[in-house]
């Protein structure tokens, strides 16, 4: 049986590491010249040696040959997009030999990144320049053009394509969308025949994912074939919703028909836990921190090219001046930092000595997490919990990139917290857990700007255009009330709206007569239309769309002679309530208010609330929070059976060193020996832990509930809103990834475990929609949603409005819109921050369990914070440099806790 037989079949998930493809049926679904080419570039075909296509290759060339649409899960440097591509420009090449091309786009590729976009541009030189060499011996003049447009692409070049325009055009989502309104090039793209979408996971998870969603189905409108649409991820899950992103639906409703080639796990890794010393809290902290410098040198000199992540940019740049500063190895000339707030000509001449393999090492955060093909990348250090499974093994597999190689990653740990978090992820990693990604649904301003271009591409009939938007995935349940309400704010039907100028952006109507300026006799007497209104609608259009929002820094002064301080992100002020203490400079300040881009502090000598990387640092996914819980679930069983040895022989199972063992086997049995194991939070018990700290004039509730960071900002506000309410005192919260921490005056008291256990979960929505009024975090997303329903025109006649502008534009519109009935842009700011920041779902959800009797609540009392809530009482950083900051106050919690099971300190010579 050949491999057309084999793969056939809709909605079928193809594994192709277990089902039997022969490398020579794949062969023969290839045009002799590309077969050749094939077999020069990756050697003899050796089946012994298992052929030259890698599982993902088996599985694609084959889909792409038939014309199938098809999502390709498989690691990063698997051949995935090389595939891709293969089965495209052997099509292409085969067309263009019988004369059948013509000057125009016949495959679309899309990206994420400029910078992946432009590595991928470079790397298709080589098979179409190596083809058409083979052609060219044989006295055959074809040509396959590719190019690249996107932001950065000048007039003059996309003035060339043009007229001469590229048969594989690489683009980003933004670039994509815009080009389906340009006048001229929009007819170039009728004749696209196959679209890939490269890097899906990461943007699928975003609006900018839902704004490409839209994007492909108005293509599909166009276009004079169905093109095949190809998604590649190495790190994605659900696969089937993953795949029905990338599809969409069909007219009647039902996912289109796809194929799934999983090949996840066709690479093999080595993936290990590390820490510098089995006691994180006692050891001292230029101990930890010597250790980990020597054990990332010695890593990086055993290796060719390493990348190091941190979870901060600040971070990146701290290690990379640190191994300059302690080694006489590492100077400008092979060891650099890559990193957003780099300029662009820094981070392209970094990844030019990645690809070329001329540098030792590169510190990074995120930017390199995706993007350019790196060959000579041999090891990936990650500091810290890259805070997903995902992104570890996205990160993780930036190494290893030459066929056969196995992918090499060390993760190293440096505080108790992370420990258990990195020590859970890898070994779920290695079992093939993916954190699921979750598509945003409906989004009104994205909806906007996708109704708002098709008008003026009209006037088309009202059910085509709303046919098309409900045909993207996260749209395939919008409902009459929500398409009510984006035509009520797309025609301005609001009274006192236009005064405000918002001004109408279609007009809505039956094509009755008079026909006015358009022609009508191409619809149906009495089919109501949508067209633009306003000369302006193009260009207001072409400069405004959209999805990345704009950002700025806020000036931050004491209220007391406005002394300027310094300055912090707004995204910082999403969690900053009156009275939160925050660090600044050195010095410890009193968030009071924010007026504009104003924020007003006042000194004071009490502790942090809120820790400096909150606002940069990923959050650590539900999904890894859910797998934690049960780790100590069946850590607690351990220890119950056999103490700590049994702890420390199961972990030994673990991918982690001895350190990491006895580090953690010790933090359970040091937390059961003072409080009990029903202190320790599972995936059956939720804790709070109640501390009256010696000397303070608080009372602090611990609330441990390990769901990531998103979960506990949305489930505080919730609980201490309902707590501020029964104390009729002002709650203050610090969250974490762990947990959370509430914070009131010593002489209020409130049953907190009874208050968790009575919310209806049914209430959570609109209790915590009451929450946000009059926050910093609804006046913020109002903004950035306004400014992409086109609500607040970023640029218009010349001049561009920067993110302060906008915010105090938004300022002033935000009471006006929310008295309005069902207005669009306020129903999509909460369900933004509802849904997709403060993960209401997964808050319902917990509450259900607990109601239902399958999670527990048990509270707990202690003079002095448990071992499991070291880091929610000091929120003290887990990066290596932050860490020696809250070293002395872990200290003494730390004693603490020994005094009271009458233990010592673990000898770090015994790891005992």
């Amino acid at each position: 049986m050949g491999a057309r037989e084999l793969l056939a079949g809709a909605n079928v998930s193809f594994d192709p590491e277990t089902v039997e493809v022969d490398d020579g049926d794949v062969l023969e679904t290839l045009d002799p010249v590309v077969r050749e080419w094939w077999v020069e570039q990756f050697g003899e075909f050796v089946p012994e040696n298992g052929g030259f296509f890698t599982p993902p290759q088996k599985g694609a060339i084959p889909r792409i040959h038939e014309g199938e649409n098809a999502l390709i899960a498989a690691p990063t440097g698997s051949g995935k997009t090389m595939a891709s591509f293969v089965g495209i420009i052997n099509e292409l090449f085969a067309r263009d030999r019988a004369d059948e091309l013509e000057n125009s786009v016949y495959c679309l590729y899309v990206s994420p990144l400029k910078s992946l976009a432009n590595d991928i541009h470079r790397n298709l030189e080589v098979p179409l320049d190596g083809i058409t060499g083979k052609l060219d011996e044989r006295g055959e003049d074809v040509e396959i053009r590719h190019a690249i447009r996107h932001g950065d692409t000048d007039d003059s070049e996309r003035q060339r394509m043009l007229e001469e325009t590229p048969h594989i055009l690489n683009t980003t989502p933004e670039t994509l969308s815009i080009l389906l309104n340009a006048p001229k090039f929009k007819q170039k793209l009728e004749t696209v025949e196959y679209v890939i979408v490269d890097e899906i996971h990461s943007l699928a998870a975003n609006k900018r994912g839902t704004h490409l969603s839209v994007s492909l189905e108005r293509l599909e409108a166009m276009a004079e074939q169905s093109p095949t649409r190809i998604g590649c991820s190495a790190t994605v899950e659900p696969v089937e919703t993953m795949a029905e992103f990338l599809v969409g639906q069909d007219a009647d409703g039902e996912p289109r028909e796809y194929e799934i080639v999983d090949a996840r796990f066709a690479r093999e890794f080595d993936i290990e836990l590390s820490t510098p010393t089995d006691d994180l809290i006692d050891t001292p902290p230029e101990v930890v921190t010597d250790r980990f410098y020597e054990q990332l040198h010695e890593l990086i000199q055993e290796h060719t090219n390493t990348i190091v992540f941190t979870n901060t940019r600040s971070g990146a740049e701290r290690v990379l001046h640190n191994l300059r500063a302690n080694f006489e190895a590492y100077d400008e000339d092979n060891s650099g930092a890559h990193h957003g707030s780099l300029s662009r000509d820094s981070r392209e001449a970094i990844e030019r000595q990645l690809k070329a393999g001329e540098i030792d090492v590169v510190t990074t955060s995120t930017s390199l997490e995706l993007g350019i093909d790196m060959p000579h990348v041999d090891l990936v250090v990650q500091v810290g919990s890259p805070k997903s499974v995902a992104a570890l093994l996205q990160r993780v597999g930036r190494a290893g990139h030459q066929l056969g190689e196995t992918v090499t990653g060390r993760v190293v740990a440096l505080d108790r917290d992370e420990l258990v978090e990195c020590a859970v992820m890898l070994a779920k990693a290695e079992e093939g857990f993916v954190d699921r990604v979750f598509v945003p649904e409906a989004a009104q301003d994205v909806a906007v700007q996708h109704v708002y271009g098709m008008a003026i591409n009209g006037p088309r009939p009202e059910a085509e255009i709303r046919g098309i938007l409900t045909r993207a995935y996260p749209y395939r349940n919008y409902g009459d009330e929500q398409w009510t309400s984006l035509m009520r704010y797309l025609t301005a039907d609001y009274p006192g709206l236009e005064e405000k100028n918002v001004y109408a952006k279609i007009w809505r109507d039956t094509n009755d007569p008079p026909d006015g300026e358009y022609h009508y006799e191409e619809f149906d007497v009495g089919e109501r239309l949508i067209g633009k209104r306003g000369r302006m609608a193009r260009v207001i259009y072409m400069t405004n769309i959209g999805t990345i929002p704009d950002s700025f820094t806020c000036d931050v002064f004491t209220r007391s002679g406005e002394e300027w301080v310094g300055q912090l992100d707004e995204a910082y002020l999403d969690n900053l309530e009156t009275g939160d203490v925050f660090v600044l400079g050195g010095e410890h300040f009193e968030f009071r208010y924010r007026r504009g881009s104003k924020v007003y502090v006042d000194r004071t000598s009490a502790r942090p609330t809120v820790p400096s990387w909150f606002s940069e640092r990923l959050p650590m996914s539900y999904d890894l929070g859910r797998e934690i819980l049960t780790f100590q679930r069946e850590s607690l069983s351990r220890l119950s059976e056999g103490g700590r040895p049994a702890v420390r022989t199961w972990l030994r199972e673990f991918p982690i060193d001895e350190h990491s063992v006895r580090a953690i086997a010790r933090l359970f049995d040091e937390q059961v020996r003072y409080t009990g194991p029903e202190s320790v939070a599972t995936d059956e018990r939720l804790v709070i832990e109640e501390v009256r700290d010696r000397g303070e004039y608080e009372r602090r509730y611990h609330v441990h509930s390990t769901y990531g960071r998103r979960f506990n900002d949305g489930f505080s506000r919730l609980l201490a809103n309902h707590v501020a309410q029964q104390a009729t005192a002002n709650v203050q919260v610090a969250v974490a990834d762990n947990g959370f921490t509430l914070s009131m005056p010593l002489n209020r008291k409130v049953d907190i475990e009874g208050l968790v256990r009575d919310i209806d979960p049914d209430s959570v929505s609109e209790d915590l929609r009451a929450s946000l009024e009059g926050t910093d975090l609804l006046e913020r997303y109002f903004r950035i949603n306004a400014t992409r329903a086109l609500m607040i025109l970023k640029r218009y006649k010349g001049y561009e409005k920067s993110a302060s502008e906008q915010q105090f534009n938004a300022d002033m519109l935000l009471d006006f819109a929310t008295d309005l009935e069902e207005f669009a842009v306020v129903e999509e700011t909460y369900r933004e921050i509802l849904e997709d920041k403060l993960n209401v779902d997964a808050i319902e959800d917990v509450l259900g369990s607990i109601q239902s009797g399958d999670v527990s609540v048990n509270s707990i009392r202690v003079d002095s914070p448990t071992p499991r809530a070291f880091g929610l009482a000091t929120l003290s950083a887990s990066d290596v440099v932050l860490a020696e900051d809250e070293s002395a106050v872990l200290q003494e919690f730390h004693q603490r806790v020994l005094d009271e099971i009458d233990d010592e300190p673990a000898d770090a010579a015994t790891g005992d």
